[in-house]
């Protein structure tokens, strides 16, 4: 988390309006990539699963969509929530 501070303060090189763009939109794409990383990995590993599940038993049908739907549910509420308190840790105010 700290790392996209000093990443966004040597692009912004002192202006402070910069830098707070630049932390969220570090945070937000670094936060995007992980959630197609992620998501691409539990999707495989539940397709995997469904066919070894389909093998044995073959009353299994929709049900694989909600569990789907909840995994990357799951995914998505982690990731803002990492990317919040990313954003929230890097984001700097100028106080007089």
């Amino acid at each position: 988390m700290e790392r996209i501070g000093i990443a966004a303060s040597k692009i912004a090189q002192g202006n402070l309006f910069l830098y707070n763009l630049f932390v969220v939109l570090i945070a937000f794409l670094f936060s995007l990539f992980l959630f197609f990383i992620a998501g691409a990995s539990i999707i495989l590993a539940l397709i995997i699963i469904g066919y070894v599940v389909n093998s044995l038993s073959t009353d299994f049908g929709e049900s694989w969509l909600l569990v789907v739907r909840f995994c990357m549910g799951v995914l998505t509420v982690v990731v803002v929530l990492f990317n919040f308190f990313a954003i929230c840790r890097n984001f700097k105010i100028k106080l007089h």
